[in-house]
């Protein structure tokens, strides 16, 4: 069962690629300034996982109004990752947790799907200002969104 409201968010370090070179980001680099929304997602270019991403980022001025970080997190390469932010022209990170270490520490990860291991669970997370989790939401339907107006309701508590 995925991490739940209340609970403190496992830190973490991924990787994150653009034109630049391979950046590290730090969730708890937020802390005492801003939320964080995490957004897990299968795998990059399929069609479902585009939609969300794209979504997100056409909206992302009504996430940083409400002073939050959003970042993209799936298992795929920061490499494929950055080929998926440029095609879609995303305005926020995707994050690489290849590793899948952190879809492990919040409890997100298929046993498997469609015959992948370890894929991330279509997930999204709010992480107040002090690390924790004040919003919560994981389907084990990879074709169900997560439901955005209570991601921007729990930014504004």
């Amino acid at each position: 069962m995925a991490l739940q409201t209340n609970s403190s968010a496992p830190d973490f370090t991924l990787k994150t690629k653009n034109a630049e070179g391979l950046h590290d980001v730090r969730l708890s680099d937020n802390y005492g300034k801003q939320k964080t929304v995490l957004l897990f997602f299968p795998l990059a270019f399929t069609s479902v996982c585009m939609e969300e991403m794209c979504s997100v980022s056409s909206g992302i001025q009504d996430y940083a109004d409400l002073n939050a970080a959003v970042y993209g997190i799936s298992v795929d390469s920061p490499f494929a990752l950055e080929k998926m932010a440029e095609v879609d022209a995303l305005k926020f990170p995707l994050l690489s947790d290849f590793n899948k270490e952190v879809a492990a520490a919040y409890d997100v990860l298929y046993p498997d799907l469609l015959g992948f291991k370890g894929v991330a669970k279509r997930s999204a997370f709010v992480v107040d200002e002090n690390g924790t989790i004040i919003y919560a939401e994981s389907s084990d339907d990879p074709k169900q969104l997560p439901d955005f107006d209570a991601i921007k309701a729990a930014l504004k508590s």
